[in-house]
């Protein structure tokens, strides 16, 4: 009554388990990561998809985000880091 604009605030599951959502087919199974690379053992995850609907350029979803730190080793590298500055940071725990 005081047309204040406000909604529900859901968990990721209950985000995904929304009629709307589920309707428009918002919630995509998505590949993990391709096959070789590091992981944690999940197959796939659950993503979300384009909500545009372009009728000529639907989009694509191919994978998942990178696990978490998977491309680190690399990104240091870039940086001038070599594998035993490496090796020592991750002996050390930083990484």
């Amino acid at each position: 009554d005081k047309a204040v604009p406000c909604g529900p605030i859901n968990t990721i599951a209950q985000a995904f388990d929304d009629a709307q959502v589920q309707a428009r087919g918002l919630a995509v199974p998505l590949p993990r990561w391709k096959e070789g690379e590091a992981g944690d053992g999940v197959a796939q995850i659950t993503g979300v998809a384009s909500p545009l609907r372009l009728s000529n350029h639907p989009p694509v979803l191919r994978n998942a985000p990178p696990a978490l730190g998977q491309h680190t080793d690399e990104v240091l590298q870039e940086m001038g880091l070599d594998a035993a500055r490496i090796a020592a940071l991750r002996a050390n725990g930083v990484l």
